[in-house]
């Protein structure tokens, strides 16, 4: 099993990036669009197609091999009421909903840790897509992560989380982003995305970030290895109607040894 996933900048909705050198903070800054995931009447209804991502600064790991991404630290000039949650222990099966936020607008930092890898699944030498891992009916069965931009009786959510499988010599980490049920409107493109991590679960655990801004899901994996881009457009988990999870739906326990997320303030663009 070789892994692929650090040759694209973003495995979800990003294109027609640029990069620039900021040469008063000696780094690189990546921009990239977000195209529409409605359908065009929908777009000529709005007035417009197409949103920037926030800036991402990018650099190249110590090893050299691997592309790091991370969003550039003036944004974090927006976040406001922090919440954060102790370590606990989610049981299989089991939902913790994040409160004290703007759920639809909010920056989360998260951390795993899985102890018992024992009886994990057996990575299959097939498996070299990780998309379509991602979007095989049922794929959620043992992953852990977030539901973002929810739904109080979760008829909508955006789901973005990890599955540990276990190959001949290792363990293989995934991350989905599962749009399939990210809205109730049957119009817009609801691709799930997925990549292979190239991380340890057992000596480096498992961290994600992701941004949300009310249409758009940005998740970045084990310290910004790898990126997933969405697009969604919830018709009931809108502003304050929208909410936040943490889930395990694994027969094993997760823990979460981290979890702090802020309410993101509206950009002052003069």
């Amino acid at each position: 099993f070789q892994n692929a996933s650090s040759l694209r900048y973003d495995y979800g909705k990003y294109y027609a990036s640029k990069t620039f050198y900021d040469g008063a903070k000696k780094r690189r800054i990546l921009l990239g669009w977000v195209n529409e995931s409605s359908i065009e009447a929908a777009d000529r209804i709005k007035g417009w197609s197409g949103i920037h991502t926030i800036p991402r600064k990018i650099w190249l790991d110590a090893s050299g091999k691997q592309l790091i991404q991370w969003p550039i630290p003036e944004i974090e000039s927006l976040r406001s009421k922090p919440v954060s949650l102790p370590h606990q222990v989610i049981k299989g099966g089991s939902l913790v909903p994040i409160s004290g936020i703007t759920a639809a607008q909010a920056d989360v930092e998260i951390s795993f840790k899985v102890s018992n890898l024992e009886n994990v699944e057996k990575f299959e030498t097939s498996w070299t897509n990780p998309q379509l891992l991602c979007s095989q009916k049922g794929a959620s069965l043992n992953g852990f992560g977030l539901l973002t931009l929810a739904s109080q009786h979760l008829e909508e959510y955006t789901a973005v989380f990890f599955r540990i499988l276990k190959a001949s010599d290792k363990f293989v980490v995934l991350m989905c982003s599962d749009q399939s049920r990210s809205s109730l409107n049957t119009h817009p493109d609801k691709t799930t995305y997925g990549t292979f991590v190239d991380v340890d679960p057992v000596g480096e655990g498992l961290s994600l970030r992701i941004l949300i801004d009310h249409s758009v899901v940005e998740s970045f994996a084990a310290k910004g290895k790898n990126v997933i881009t969405a697009r969604v457009y919830p018709t009931l988990a809108k502003d304050d109607k929208a909410y936040l999870y943490a889930f395990n739906n694994g027969t094993q326990s997760v823990e979460i040894t981290e979890l702090t997320a802020w309410s993101m303030k509206k950009a002052d663009i003069a």
